[in-house]
């Protein structure tokens, strides 16, 4: 079921120490137990399964559990041992745990959403059952007597969520790429903002409420921090991978984020540094740099008698200019460029040696991960996506260091 891995680090990275396999379709979420050596799976072939590490090092299944219908999220609160699973059919299906994690009781069948359910929020505090669906709406539900409280519907299918248990804040990632903020009062809500910034459907959030801090990451292949509880509301742009960002975890003790893409890339950012935002892209008919028309410009084009040339952005100033006045490359990751952009060239030349320094490490995790766990206490870090294929990860060489001691670098 389980292949223990036996590698020894010869830098920073993460360590693969096990891989879990078995399922018959793709795996949609993998949580770690806290204090446990085990993982909790939930499938598209219908199954949850709950993995315990035996004497030999390997994970076998203590619960194999198989429902009506394919599974596509979890949400899994430890103290309570209550676990909720999303399903294709709309349903959200909810277990007890037993505390030799051997056996799972049915405790409730939510008729959360008429179409697949994509992310869920179980908030003891609240003793809701917060979820998205397929069928564009978000809708939070009361655990105690089962009965729908409340719903709201989108434009667009509601793809990732986060819950504020404090606030009773939800923040809804759509296909159409924003953000919403919801503030949910019982059988009533109300909606606070939208957040735009992003040119593809939303994949993840992340809510850090100490820092008030919110993550998203995107189909752009980009991940964006937004600075809610700041009053300028301060947005920054982190450019580090180059496939769709699929899951994030924030560290708010080492002031680290955690993202990974479908392409199965695993990028470590370091946030306990100042940043700058990117600038807004200007607009103009003209390079604003040699004056010279851009090709829609035909009045320009024709009192010049010249060719209209293609427009351009520089990405560190946000000017509009040519490609002969933007012709230089430079990473710049005080702005989130880990990797080369467009610049013009003056700003190319304001750039330092130093100002290339990275900010962020790149790790191959070598499958599509679609959902992402970690454990920041032990340092684990569990992936999975559609290749069936559960991967645990020894992330103490990058994230360790400081939460050993529990202080911030």
């Amino acid at each position: 079921m389980a292949a223990e891995i036996h590698s020894r680090p010869h830098s920073s990275r993460p360590i693969l120490l096990n891989k879990i396999e078995g399922h018959q379709d793709a795996v949609s979420a993998a949580v770690l137990i806290p204090k446990e050596d085990g993982v909790i799976t939930v499938s598209e072939d219908r199954t949850i399964r709950v993995w315990l590490k035996r004497d030999s090092g390997q994970y076998w299944p203590s619960i194999y559990h198989t429902v009506s219908s394919p599974c596509s999220c979890m949400s899994y609160h430890h103290e309570s041992r209550r676990i909720f699973i999303g399903q294709d059919n709309g349903a959200i299906v909810e277990f007890i745990i037993s505390e030799d994690f051997n056996k799972m009781n049915h405790v409730k069948t939510y008729p959360a959403h008429q179409g697949r359910v994509s992310d869920m929020v179980f908030s003891l505090l609240s003793q809701w059952v917060v979820s998205t669906g397929h069928d564009k709406s978000l809708s939070w539900m009361c655990t105690q007597s089962g009965s729908m409280l409340g719903r709201h519907y989108f434009s667009s299918w509601a793809s990732c969520l986060q819950y504020d248990n404090d606030t009773q804040h939800a923040f809804v990632g759509d296909y159409s790429g924003q953000i919403t903020l919801l503030k949910l009062e019982g059988q009533t809500y109300s909606i606070i903002t939208t957040l735009k910034g992003h040119e593809g459907s939303i994949g993840a959030l992340w809510w850090d409420p100490v820092q008030r801090w919110l993550f998203s990451g995107a189909s752009d292949h980009s991940v964006i921090m937004w600075d809610i509880g700041g009053r300028k509301g301060r947005t920054l742009l982190l450019q580090g991978h180059h496939e769709k960002v699929q899951a994030l975890r924030y560290l708010h003790l080492t002031r680290q984020l955690i993202s990974c893409s479908a392409d199965g890339t695993v990028t470590v950012w370091n946030m306990d540094t100042q940043r700058e935002e990117a600038p807004h892209w200007l607009d103009s008919d003209s390079c604003q740099k040699c004056e010279q028309p851009f090709f829609w410009n035909i009045k320009q084009m024709w009192d010049t008698k010249t060719l209209g040339l293609r427009q351009h952005h520089c990405r560190k100033c946000g000017k509009a200019v040519c490609g002969k006045c933007s012709s230089k490359r430079s990473t710049y990751p005080i702005m989130g460029f880990e990797f080369q952009v467009r610049m013009c060239d003056d700003c190319y030349n304001t750039i330092k040696d130093e100002d290339r320094t990275p900010l962020a490490t790149f790790h191959e995790g070598k499958h599509n991960i679609s959902h992402m766990d970690m454990d920041p206490a032990r340092g684990l870090m569990v992936t999975c996506g559609s290749d069936r294929v559960v991967k645990i990860w020894d992330m103490m060489q990058l994230v360790g260091c400081s939460i050993a001691t529990g202080f911030s670098r």
